[in-house]
């Protein structure tokens, strides 16, 4: 009796067995397209979404400009273009469904020609697609006023560059130092003030080679900016110049200092000269230190940012 028992058991089970495999089976298959579904899914909001972003780029991409030589402007430095970093963008809002504007990544995109590209030229100006403005302070004579110049740069977080003349640097050299430690800008002005257009090459390459010396020694800083004595210069000056390791630097708007001008003539003249790109020739004078912090005040308030001239001929983009 026991082995009829068995043997039913037996029996009753192998005919099961095809019914769980089919069942296992049946649920392993759902699980399998289910998965497939949700990764379809998933690819196809993806590909959704990246094209948003790629049309969003499309929009709003901004070519890089190209170094180059201007017929009136001589020497211009290039300026960078802009575009959506696509994948940076996509990781950034991958959990959505659509386009977050907020979360696009930008990333900055290089012109082919660079200033260093170009022959040597003069400059007088930075790209005008850039909105800042440089300071360009030259340095003989003046010391009276350098201490209240430099208070008024601090205070408006503005950074200059001051070309300094090699013979002053030598009788001044903790004036010198101060305006270094300040942050600003120094650059080489020749050693006595010659009008280098009716220099020799050599009497050029000693009176910039001079100043270099006497920076280096004094301040441990080596010029790459050079501005011409009065803007008095010929080619064989900008190639001097270029060979010493240096960029010749004139001037977009002209402040005319010098001549003693009313400062509130000097700086509505100025300040309505002034636009994308624009460098500002000054001194130490008495018309600059009473004018200067009117004169910041109101070109950061036409929208431009005030830097050094490596800030301005430099490549990099800062926000309008």
């Amino acid at each position: 009796m026991k082995k009829i028992i068995y043997a039913t058991m037996i029996f009753i089970a192998l005919i099961s067995m095809p019914s769980i495999y089919t069942k296992s089976f049946i649920a392993i298959s759902s699980k399998s397209d289910a998965e497939n579904a949700i990764t379809t899914f998933s690819e196809t909001d993806k590909d959704d979404l990246i094209k948003k972003i790629s049309a969003y780029n499309d929009q709003h991409e901004i070519e890089p400009i190209d170094a180059k030589i201007d017929r009136v402007w001589k020497a211009i430095p290039g300026y960078n273009g802009l575009k959506v970093d696509i994948e940076a963008s996509y990781k950034n809002m991958k959990t959505s469904t659509d386009i977050d504007t907020n979360k696009i990544i930008f990333i900055e995109t290089s012109p082919k020609v660079h200033l260093n590209d170009l022959e040597p030229s003069p400059i007088y100006r930075g790209n005008s697609e850039k909105p800042m403005v440089a300071l360009l302070i030259n340095v003989a004579w003046g010391n009276e006023y350098i201490p209240g110049i430099l208070k008024t740069l601090k205070d408006h977080q503005v950074k200059a560059t001051f070309f300094f003349d090699g013979s002053w640097v030598k009788n001044n050299p903790d004036l010198a130092t101060m305006i270094s430690l300040e942050g600003h800008e120094i650059g080489n002005h020749a050693y006595s003030h010659p009008d280098l257009k009716l220099r020799s090459r050599a009497e050029t390459v000693t009176e910039l080679k001079k100043t270099n010396d006497v920076i280096e020694e004094t301040l441990g800083i080596k010029p790459i900016w050079f501005a011409p004595p009065s803007g008095s210069f010929n080619q064989e000056t900008i190639l001097v110049a270029n060979e010493l390791g240096m960029k010749t630097i004139l001037w977009t708007v002209d402040t005319v200092d010098w001549r003693k001008p009313e400062t509130s003539e000097m700086v509505a003249r100025v300040v309505a000269g002034v636009g994308k790109g624009s460098m500002v020739l000054m001194h130490p004078t008495k018309a600059v230190f009473e004018g200067l912090e009117t004169m910041i005040i109101e070109i950061k308030g036409k929208g431009y940012r005030l830097g050094t001239v490596s800030d301005l001929m430099s490549e990099k983009r800062i926000a309008d």
